[in-house]
């Protein structure tokens, strides 16, 4: 009788061939079927290292970066609608939702619910604090004039400000990719600063600054923004934390001693003004006396910054 080979015949594998075993261990089966044992499917399976892994999978924000990289490229060449569009579409490719974090709109519905209910609050604190300074008022509080004494009136004022909490501020949920769309939403703010939509730039830096509080890029863009709309002094705030956070930061280092300078005109511009309005109401009552302003003068003093008024004929 000839040897035993492994060849197929109409009935399907070889019996002999089956029965003798083949290199690999395998028990080939009537029909064709195949069997291998668990230890040798042990054997056959490629061993994965933590290196291969990694080597060979792709991060969740590959396609987020790069767009962001071809619309680094067009801001660049100047073509800033062509940059907006790819920074928008990094924005959307990074991933976002349940076990990772919520989208920048949904960020900044959150933080304006908030406010809205902070604010809410905070007027319902002031009426609960009204109606208890006049029920103690009400409630004999007094001395026999009927006035408030200075002590008590003192006492309940402290008693307000211990009584008074901390403003809370929006602390915003955790985005398992938030430093990379911090970077997105900043790139897509600086487009629209060289397309004159100051408010979306905005926009942008909060979000960023959600993602990201410590942002420097975000705080300097949105300070620009805000000095566009008139906003000098939550500009100058900008400024002022970009340059705490980064104190090497020349860019905000320059712009706080301008907004600076800036603002204090502001200031000085609204006082007088102010001061003006005041002299002009003050005028209209005292000329029913036939008085005015003029009649006195107002001399500070350097050391407590006060004021004393003297009467001129």
């Amino acid at each position: 009788m000839s040897a035993k080979t492994n060849q197929f015949d109409s009935e399907g594998f070889d019996l002999g061939a089956s029965s003798e075993g083949g290199d690999d261990g395998a028990i080939y089966e009537i029909g064709g079927g195949v069997t291998i044992p668990d230890n040798q499917q042990q054997q056959q399976q490629p061993t994965e290292t933590k290196e291969s892994i990694i080597g060979s999978s792709s991060h969740p924000t590959d396609e987020s970066e790069r767009l962001k990289a071809i619309g680094n490229d067009h801001f660049k060449r100047g073509n800033h609608l062509d940059a907006y569009d790819y920074y928008t579409d990094a924005i959307e490719a990074c991933p976002s939702g349940e076990g990772i974090g919520p989208t920048g709109e949904e960020l900044l519905r959150m933080r304006d619910e908030f406010d809205e209910a902070n604010r809410e609050k905070m007027m319902e604190r002031q009426r609960k604090e009204m109606e208890r300074r006049r029920s103690r008022n009400d409630n004999g509080n007094s001395n026999d004039d009927g006035d408030v004494t200075k002590e008590e009136k003192e006492g309940g004022e402290d008693d307000d400000e211990r009584r008074r909490p901390a403003v809370p501020t929006f602390s915003p949920p955790r985005h398992l990719y938030g430093p990379k769309l911090a970077v997105y939403h900043a790139n897509r703010a600086a487009t629209l600063l060289h397309l004159g939509r100051d408010g979306e730039a905005i926009e942008d830096c909060d979000v960023s600054l959600l993602f990201n509080p410590t942002y420097v890029k975000a705080y300097l863009r949105r300070s620009t923004a805000r000095e566009r709309t008139d906003d000098t002094e939550e500009a100058l705030a900008d400024a002022k934390r970009a340059f705490e956070l980064d104190p090497s930061n020349n860019a905000a280092r320059k712009n706080v001693a301008r907004l600076q300078r800036i603002e204090n005109e502001r200031m000085e511009k609204l006082k007088e003004e102010t001061m003006g309005k005041l002299k002009d109401l003050g005028n209209s009552l005292l000329g029913n006396f036939g008085l005015s302003l003029d009649n006195f003068n107002a001399v500070q003093d350097p050391k407590t910054g006060g004021y004393s008024i003297s009467f001129n004929q």
